[in-house]
């Protein structure tokens, strides 16, 4: 198998296509990660027990909002040690990599573009995208790592025994003969919450950014052509006014992508 590890704008072949890596947004996932983590022990460390500053405050704050969430979805309080955690780790990782979007759409490309120049390569072959929950590999990933924590914990909480005769007698009663159909089910079932967790958050980030690329070419148009102010004051109201309306909707789909981690986890440690 030939793998594709060009940040250039490689064609990809089907909507699941492993044999393509986009750099682009592996490498700004891995760093809003990286970011997001040494905000959160940054946060950790310079906690006191008096009055808190601005920044320990709004990090107790997020913990302790995502802690009341975890405790009504997850009653196992010695699950919630660690799931409360990462979920406050995912809401910070997926509400970094959605700001980005709050950049304007051509400054990153624009600079690896002129260093791809520099390097003495054709920079019409540069391409770079910065917003990587606009990517549906980045979300699709996402999604199938909530997965992984749920079978984890459907093993541990009910024993691989519990689990696969959940699987076969689950939802319409354990009778052999209604096993392949149960089965089925919860396939169908897992695969469908899969693909609507990653799939939520890549239609309003891919939505948001398709959004932002249109309020620039007003921009564009009006630089290119040099004649119709409308464009150039249409681009500087629409642009505040959806950057502004943005931040509910990045702070939003991380919120939602984190409480269905936290309802799909606690759904692992429920038997029917």
């Amino acid at each position: 198998m030939q793998y594709n590890f060009s940040l250039e704008a490689v064609k990809q072949k089907s909507i699941v296509d492993f044999s393509l890596f986009n750099l682009d947004s592996v490498f700004w996932s891995v760093l809003m990660g990286v970011l997001g983590c040494w905000l959160l022990w940054l946060g950790a460390r310079k906690a006191t027990s008096g009055v808190p500053g601005r920044f320990q405050a709004a990090v107790e704050i997020m913990a302790e909002m995502v802690e009341n969430q975890a405790k009504g979805v997850i009653h196992n309080a010695k699950s919630r040690k660690l799931i409360s955690p990462l979920a406050l780790t995912v809401f910070v990782w997926i509400f970094l990599m959605n700001a980005l979007d709050l950049l304007p759409v051509d400054l990153l490309p624009e600079i690896w573009a002129k260093s791809y120049a520099a390097a003495g390569h054709d920079p019409h072959h540069a391409y770079m995208r910065i917003v990587p929950t606009a990517d549906l590999s980045t979300t699709l990933g996402l999604s199938v790592g909530v997965l992984l924590v749920c079978l984890f914990y459907n093993i541990k909480i009910k024993g691989l025994g519990g689990w696969a005769h959940e699987l076969v007698a689950a939802p319409f009663g354990n009778h052999w003969a209604l096993y392949p159909v149960n089965f089925l089910m919860q396939i169908i079932e897992y695969v469908a919450k899969t693909v609507s967790h990653g799939m939520r958050l890549f239609g309003n980030m891919f939505a948001g950014e398709l959004v932002f690329m249109l309020i620039a070419l007003m921009g564009g148009a009006w630089a290119l052509n040099g004649t119709g102010i409308g464009l150039a004051i249409g681009h500087i109201i629409a642009g505040s006014v959806w950057a502004i309306f943005h931040i509910l909707i990045i702070t939003l789909q991380a919120f939602i992508f984190m409480m269905l981690t936290l309802i799909y986890t606690g759904q692992a440690h429920e038997a029917h």
